[in-house]
């Protein structure tokens, strides 16, 4: 078992631990020592439910600890304010109080959506977060983030409440389908593009490895990469200023996802957005020339899908991203590499880049006919 620390700073709620534990659902009660509560709730969507409720159940039930089920339909859709509110309103009816705790059994909808009942519930009540996708393993689950969609605009409702504890099972990978496997390996190469050249080069040695599910590298990239997104958010805990870096690929990708109707994977989204982004970025003279063609390489290698099919219309996608949470006065702010393993800062200290529409949309064209060529050359 690997345990990391996550010291966050006073002006948040807490420090928590980390654990990276295969088989370590079955030791659930260990972990809720850092929550101590009157009852636990255990929320997850219906397939997890189904999959991993018993089994989360029995192990705090083993431990001595009073624990109840909550289910929700599975599917990006219903992170909504409607389930969030029929959750509620379920953990009232059932008498649970200010003495309980979340436990956010599942992926990363599951997490977004019981952390943001967990941190409005009663004003506030602890959750523990337990992954079972290896996106929601390596990202989502760390660093506080909640919440849910509204009007096609992911998380656009949300707080930051940090977890009491995350437990990482690797072993839970196992009944995950591929496509959702492979598709959490793009937060991991998203977080060594920006800040670790070293940890790129791992992940593209061992690309076969990890596409193929191989558990000792999926467990080894988890722990790279939680801890390296645990520094960022030790570093930025309320999102002010360096933690805008882990966003490099989501402009674009959330307005892919958005454009799709969430058909497309949040890991496919990012994978496509950082090829995008990159080529930007070399577009404006900013990213050293072929980022974007390594990127394309290694992310094709660890199993990602060319998704990026004419006809995209530029217009369409950049009127998606416009609600984008990093966008100040209107104009969209991107994160753009300077080489593999760094951030660009931009020439106002910031590390997100301001670049309106009408100046983005013929490198952004660009962008996408390279990467359009580059699909071609390779089908």
């Amino acid at each position: 078992m690997t345990v990391i620390r996550v010291e966050v700073p006073a002006s948040a709620r807490t420090g928590y631990e980390i654990r990276v534990d295969p088989g370590g659902l079955d030791r659930l009660a260990d972990v809720c020592a850092a929550a101590p509560a009157h009852r636990y709730a255990v929320i997850a969507d219906s397939h997890v439910a189904q999959l991993y409720g018993r089994r989360a159940l029995s192990a705090l039930e083993t431990g001595g600890l009073d624990a109840a089920m909550f289910s929700f339909p599975a599917g990006e859709w219903n992170k909504s304010a409607a389930q969030w509110a029929d959750l509620c309103s379920e953990l009232m009816g059932e008498g649970f109080g200010r003495d309980s705790v979340v436990i956010a059994l599942g992926g990363g909808v599951t997490g977004d959506l019981a952390g943001f009942v967990a941190s409005t519930y009663m004003r506030g009540v602890p959750v523990i977060q337990v992954p079972t996708t290896l996106l929601s393993m390596v990202d989502s689950s760390v660093g506080g983030k909640t919440g849910i969609d509204a009007g096609q605009v992911k998380n656009a409702i949300g707080t930051l409440h940090h977890p009491a504890a995350v437990l990482v099972d690797p072993e839970l990978l196992s009944t995950l389908p591929k496509y959702q496997r492979v598709s959490g390996i793009a937060e991991a190469v998203k977080v060594a593009a920006i800040r670790d050249a070293e940890f790129f080069d791992w992940i593209s040695d061992r690309s076969v490895a990890l596409e193929s599910g191989d558990l000792e590298a999926t467990t080894a990239l988890i722990e790279r990469s939680v801890r390296s997104k645990a520094e960022v958010v030790v570093a930025d805990p309320e999102e002010r200023g360096l933690r805008a870096i882990l966003n490099f690929g989501h402009t674009f990708g959330h307005a892919l996802e958005s454009l799709s109707g969430f058909a497309v994977l949040h890991g496919e989204a990012v994978a496509a957005g950082m090829r995008m982004e990159a080529r930007l970025g070399e577009s404006l003279g900013v990213t050293t020339p072929g980022v974007g063609e390594i990127l394309d390489e290694v992310l094709a290698r660890c199993g990602f899908p060319e998704i990026l099919e004419p006809p995209l219309d530029v217009d369409e996608l950049l009127e998606r991203a416009r609600p984008d949470k990093k966008a100040r006065g209107g104009a969209l702010r991107w994160v753009l590499l300077s080489e593999l393993g760094a951030v660009a800062l931009a020439q106002d200290g910031e590390f997100t880049h301001e670049i309106p529409a009408e100046v983005c949309r013929d490198p952004l064209s660009d962008a996408l006919r390279i990467a359009f060529e580059a699909a071609d050359s390779t089908a």
